[in-house]
């Protein structure tokens, strides 16, 4: 009797397990999405059955090769709402649905990025510059999510960073250069990593023999943070752009504290030919003043849609003063790459046309690259692919 009870137990978890299953896949409609298909053509499903009007939405949309900001999705019998793309450009893609008017993850999607308090969704096509985004079946580097102590930082001093070291540096014995590498406003130490696909561009392009070994180092350019958010003492607040102290001259300040960390922790080359420095938006802001208030720190300086038009003329730092002759200072002092990116539609871009002015004028050498786009990460990463192989030649 014991047996048997024992057994009916058994069969009715199994049975609970099942049905448990069959809810997971919509009540036994199996939905997958999205499926990249042979072509690069790109199919999305959700299953919706009460739903009356489901679109896609998002930066999957400029690759879609349609007018406007979402596509409308088709409903099936089946209650799962379908779109089936064109071939679509390799790259790396983020996307929502709007159901009913109100945005929604995919379901049966789990990878997902944060871009400062907005989730979406994510998926790249391959088969061309989205491969670099990939992990691939080559040797891989270490990501360390660390912290550091930051005496002269105004506001939290020991904060955290992410550090990314190419495959072999823990056997190797040998010392490698760095690269130190800057988010935009409302980002932290965790945006170039997640979003910028950082670990996976270096694994790529050093396996493929397109850029040399380096260690890249990551900061959170916010100095009133400790860390990205979830991951201070303050607990689980929700992240903001708004955050005190990101352009006002403290981290730019505060910088030989991280470049004292990483020289006293890590087998690094510590002379300025072996030290690059570049951000985006407001990293590029960082990176231009930063480069220049210490003129012997860096040999490459990328700006990447760099904030650099934004005012400092009512911010009392000695980092913000001498523009030009700390550029000349800078430029007599020599360097070996000044790299500036936009995209055509960037809401910056006549800010960095004014700059470069600035620096055809006093006869500072640079190399610009325009692409099409604004202000996103499409731009960013792709920026990132391009630059890495130009360092520590």
């Amino acid at each position: 009797m014991k047996k048997l009870f024992l057994f009916s137990i058994s069969l009715l978890l199994c049975l609970s397990g099942l049905a448990q299953q069959e809810l997971g896949r919509g009540g036994g409609v199996q939905v997958d999405s999205p499926v990249i298909n042979p072509n690069n053509s790109v199919t999305f499903n959700l299953l919706a059955p009460n739903a009356q009007t489901v679109t896609l939405v998002g930066d999957v949309i400029r690759g879609l090769g349609v007018e406007g900001q979402s596509v409308s999705m088709v409903k099936g019998e089946n209650g799962v709402w379908t779109y089936t793309s064109s071939r679509m450009p390799s790259d790396l893609y983020t996307y929502s649905f709007m159901v009913d008017g109100v945005r929604t993850l995919d379901p049966n999607n789990v990878y997902v990025n944060r871009d400062v308090a907005t989730i979406t969704n994510m998926f790249i096509v391959g088969n061309g510059i989205g491969d670099l985004y990939l992990v691939n079946k080559v040797p891989h580097g270490t990501v360390f999510k660390t912290w550091y102590n930051s005496p002269t930082s105004p506001g939290a001093t020991v904060r955290r960073i992410t550090i990314y070291t190419p495959s072999g540096y823990e056997t190797s014995g040998q010392t490698y250069p760095v690269f130190y590498l800057l988010h935009g406003i409302g980002g932290d130490e965790e945006a170039w990593i997640t979003q910028g696909r950082t670990a996976q561009i270096l694994d790529n392009l050093i396996a493929q023999g397109r850029a040399v070994p380096m260690i890249v180092v990551m900061t959170n350019g916010n100095i009133s943070q400790e860390a990205a958010p979830g991951e201070t003492s303050l607990g689980l607040l929700k992240p903001t752009m708004g955050l005190p102290q990101t352009m006002e001259g403290s981290f730019e300040s505060a910088f030989p504290d991280i470049i004292k960390f990483v020289e006293s922790t890590y087998r690094v080359k510590t002379d300025k030919a072996n030290r690059a420095i570049a951000g985006l938006s407001m990293g590029g802001f960082h990176t231009m003043h930063i480069s220049r208030y210490y003129p012997n720190f860096f040999d490459y300086i990328g700006l990447f849609s760099a904030a650099i038009g934004v005012s400092t003329n009512q911010i009392q730092n000695p980092i913000y003063e001498n523009l030009i002759p700390t550029l000349q200072t800078q430029n007599r002092n020599g360097y070996k790459l000044y790299w500036i990116a936009m995209g055509k539609s960037d809401f910056l871009y006549q800010r960095g046309l004014d700059f470069m002015k600035q620096l055809d004028d006093i006869g500072m050498k640079y190399t610009y690259r325009e692409s099409e786009g604004g202000h996103t990460w499409t731009n960013w990463r792709l920026y990132l692919t391009e630059f890495v192989p130009l360092l520590f030649r």
